[in-house]
């Protein structure tokens, strides 16, 4: 087999070549591994029996090191210095010792890795045979069987995602910033506005390279185009953003499905930055991949303290805000924010429920992973510790909801609300289905046309020409469709207390739900 090509150069600076126009041993060491010091002896005695009729080169993964082997065992051997460990990652080394002959033409001949003594005594009957010269004399008895050897440098964590990134065929396309020695790198990202206001992990290549092994997609394919810039975003860019949010790889193919979802022309991410409303994309995960990543649907739901929840959000918002340009201020146009604008990402408390999942009711299968982003504001809550009947407890979610937004906006949109399990046990009990909820919803929230008339005392509301068109007296719900009204079940076993998420302007003008799958 051809082995890759390269030149290596000795501590003064000699450069050697490979493949040398003659055989060649090839010898990867490194200082601290004892297997290692165990064979350079007979890499010595090769150098000296062998050296004028084949290349005898030892390879060192560490400078320091390197020098104290060849010092150590008076090497004849010149000793080439792999400390930046690309050769060793080209030849895709596990553990050193790794012995390679190699022809004039840089085949591979043989190879062994470790330490084993009839390894040994076989390469040095080969090399009598290729180079006609006599056998060195050597103590067999003085060594052992076999030895194992030690993890190659160049698999080391950390350092196999940067080698990774810095080879030709690497993964990462993505300009690189480069960052003074003395500079402070979380201020420097602070200082080019590449966070959200909270400190966020510096994207090394190693960093994204590993963030990368959570999917199988191309780093290069296009997952969306991200507004308000319009920009085309790449997996990697995805992935970097990942990184920066703190993401584990596990979480990517969540994130990859959120911004899928959130650049659909159906969510309009564009109207969602640009209203001066509350809205900002909350996103509901649903299926198997809750578990597998740990994310957190009981209690605490919506706040702080599961890293996949709080990291997926993040990124989500960070590609919004470093690929998209939207950003506060600019193209972000929102009069007061709301704290979910740094994250918000919560999944479903399936099993905790005798409703369909969100999922299902959207047409996907039970075992299937997806991700629905809604343009939702900020948690308003809804109490009610007494209701021990289904009819009772509809009809306190109705009262809460018609405030939504204002007592007198009606015509609503999309709303989500958050049910905790105490509330879903009292909806079963009486055998309530998701409808009959929303049924009720919209009978206590109907209001007649007259009481939403704009008057002195209050601006808002409708016309009286417009209350006069639908008729005084005619009920008006809350909600343009029943459909509108989503539940989503989770948080903690105990405890009376749903929330309900305000939309934004629904529909063609501007942002519906959408439920995308994710893909691994």
């Amino acid at each position: 087999m051809p082995l890759p090509s390269f030149s290596l150069a000795t501590a003064d600076g000699s450069l050697h070549h490979f493949p040398t126009g003659r055989h060649a041993l090839l010898c990867f060491v490194k200082e601290d591994c004892p297997t290692c010091v165990l064979s350079m002896p007979l890499i010595q005695a090769a150098a000296e029996a062998f050296g004028e009729s084949i290349d005898i080169w030892c390879i060192g993964q560490d400078a320091e090191g390197n020098a104290r082997l060849a010092a150590t065992f008076a090497l004849a051997a010149p000793m080439l210095d792999d400390s930046s460990l690309h050769v060793s990652y080209r030849y895709d080394l596990d553990t050193v010792p790794t012995i390679i002959l190699a022809d004039a033409i840089g085949d591979e001949l043989d190879r062994f890795i470790g330490f084993g003594r009839s390894d040994w005594q076989a390469l040095f009957q080969r090399l009598i045979t290729v180079t006609l010269s006599p056998a060195p004399v050597i103590d067999w008895s003085r060594y052992p069987e076999s030895r194992p050897g030690c993890g190659s440098k160049s698999v080391e964590p950390g350092i196999a995602e940067r080698l990774e990134a810095e080879m030709e065929g690497s993964p990462i396309r993505a300009r690189r910033i480069d960052v003074g020695e003395s500079d402070d790198i979380f201020e420097f990202m602070f200082e080019q506005g590449l966070t959200d206001g909270l400190p966020v992990v510096p994207p090394t290549p190693e960093r994204v390279v590993r963030m990368l092994t959570g999917t199988k997609r191309d780093p290069q394919e296009v997952v969306g185009i991200v507004p308000p810039n319009l920009a085309p975003v790449t997996v990697e860019k995805i992935a970097i953003n990942a990184v920066m949010a703190g993401c584990k790889p596990e979480y990517l193919p969540v994130v990859l499905a959120a911004i899928e979802a959130i650049t659909t022309e159906q969510f309009n991410m564009h109207g969602v930055l640009a209203t001066t409303h509350f809205p900002t994309p909350v996103i509901i995960v649903n299926g198997p991949i809750r578990d597998r990543i740990g994310m957190n649907y009981r209690m605490n739901v919506l706040g702080q303290g599961n890293r996949a929840n709080a990291t997926i959000g993040r990124a989500v918002q960070l590609v919004v805000r470093n690929v998209g340009g939207g950003r506060p201020g600019e193209v972000d146009r929102a009069a007061l924010g709301q704290p979910g604008k740094y994250t918000f990402c919560f999944p479903e408390f399936e099993e905790r429920s005798n409703w369909e999942s969100l999922h299902v009711e959207r047409g996907f299968e039970r075992t299937d992973s997806t991700v629905t982003v809604y343009a939702g504001g900020a948690p308003n809550g809804i109490i009610d510790q007494l209701s021990r009947g289904a009819e009772s407890l509809a009809t306190s979610y109705g009262l809460a909801l018609a405030t939504s937004g204002h007592p007198k906006q009606y015509g609503h949109g999309e709303i989500v609300v958050v049910i905790p399990p105490e509330h879903v046990d009292t909806f079963a009990k009486d055998g309530w289905t998701k409808d009959q909820v929303r049924a009720r919803i919209q009978e206590v929230t109907a209001r007649p046309a007259r009481e939403l008339i704009r008057d002195e005392f209050c601006a808002e509301g409708i016309t009286l020409q417009q209350a006069e068109r639908i008729g005084l007296d005619t009920l008006v719900p809350k909600f343009r469709d029943p459909k509108n009204i989503t539940f989503v079940v989770a948080g903690g076993e105990a405890g009376k207390f749903a929330a309900y998420l305000g939309g934004w302007v629904s529909g063609p003008m501007g942002s519906q739900m959408t439920t995308v799958k994710i893909r691994e």
